[in-house]
């Protein structure tokens, strides 16, 4: 083949691809100028907190006190004369009845003042009588009858101050109670005023402590108290006395506490715990560690609402033990943010999932 003939070959073939080129040029030209197929943007992913439904509770909230326990009853049995211990019917420890004799004292003669005593005023009296028969009868004088009137009184008196003296020789009992200390033994010889035994009334206590002035107005007569003792055990009893004015110097209100121990606990004397209950409220139980402070240092909870966003409530505590927490302020139900409430914003919209489905 000539080489004129592959020069026109060579020359067609360019043009042919250079057309090809032209018309994909503008093909592509026309696609640049259709506008792009708009797309709705991806909604931002939700970020996913652990919640826990809680729901509130009737609970009887408590004021704690620190208290002292009294004997309901004390008193100091004291010589009403003197004299020398003769028998002694009761012993340390042991529990007496009202009225029962507990010790004797040496007579000294004192009953036998007794019948000159009531020998005397028979005398008198008959003598009286008399007199008053002649007065009648203008035989007897009314100075006489006067003078025998009063010697008739002052023998009463004197009767009456020696009857007194033979009771007192055996004190007995004023009230059911326990002989808490003996200060005699037999044969000492005491003088009037000289305490003899110590009683004190246990089967029932009173119970007394400091209420704080910003808590007083939650406490009335009448409401229960739960006593714990230091060794575990406890008492019932009710609030029987709250001071209307408060002490000057720890500006608290004094408070009584009537309590009955029909085991006859021997506590009185000690230091308690008084719980004193409070009018019933509706409240959650959560953790202490699902508290936090807000903006205004008060605690509250984080918790998510019906719109899954993040809402936080103040609350008041109302108990808070290693356990829990009981407080009040929160709707009767929530979800409560246990995990994950650090990451997110209030007002912030979450997916919630609940803490029982991470468990399982």
């Amino acid at each position: 083949m000539s080489k004129s003939r592959w020069g026109s070959l060579g020359l067609a073939l360019l043009i042919v691809i250079g057309l090809v080129l032209w018309m994909a040029s503008g093909e592509v030209k026309v696609a640049q100028q259709d506008a792009p197929e708009m797309r709705e943007p991806a909604a931002p992913e939700r970020t996913r907190v652990e919640v826990e439904t809680l729901a509130a509770r009737l609970y009887e909230p408590g004021l704690m006190l620190q208290g002292q326990l009294e004997p309901w009853r004390t008193v100091a049995i004291s010589a009403g004369v003197s004299g020398t211990v003769e028998e002694l019917m009761v012993r340390q420890g042991e529990r007496v009845a009202q009225g029962q004799t507990l010790l004797r004292l040496s007579d000294d003669g004192r009953q036998a003042g007794v019948e000159r005593w009531e020998s005397q005023i028979r005398k008198l009296e008959a003598d009286l009588a008399a007199a008053q028969r002649l007065g009648a009868s203008n035989l007897a004088s009314q100075s006489d009858i006067l003078g025998l009137q009063s010697e008739l009184a002052g023998a009463r008196a004197e009767l009456a101050t020696v009857r007194k003296a033979t009771r007192d020789l055996t004190p007995t009992a004023p009230f059911d109670a326990v002989v808490n200390r003996r200060h005699v033994d037999l044969g000492n010889l005491v003088q009037q005023g000289t305490a003899l035994l110590d009683l004190v009334q246990v089967d029932r206590l009173k119970a007394t402590g400091q209420v704080p002035q910003q808590a007083v107005s939650q406490v009335e007569e009448g409401q229960k108290v739960n006593v714990r003792l230091l060794d575990g055990g406890s008492l019932e009893g009710e609030v029987t006395f709250v001071a209307s004015a408060a002490d000057p110097d720890t500006r608290s209100f004094a408070v009584e506490v009537t309590l009955e121990n029909p085991e006859l606990k021997r506590v009185a004397g000690g230091s308690a715990t008084l719980r004193i209950a409070l009018q019933e409220t509706r409240a959650t139980f959560i953790s202490p560690a699902y508290l936090s402070l807000g903006d205004d240092g008060r605690p509250g909870v984080r918790y998510v609402n019906d719109r899954d966003e993040v809402v936080f409530r103040t609350v008041r505590l109302l108990n808070v033990t290693t356990d829990g927490a009981w407080v009040s302020g929160l709707p009767d139900e929530i979800r409560l943010i246990t995990r994950g409430g650090g990451f997110v914003a209030i007002g912030q919209e979450v997916e919630p999932v609940d803490r029982d489905s991470n468990r399982g």
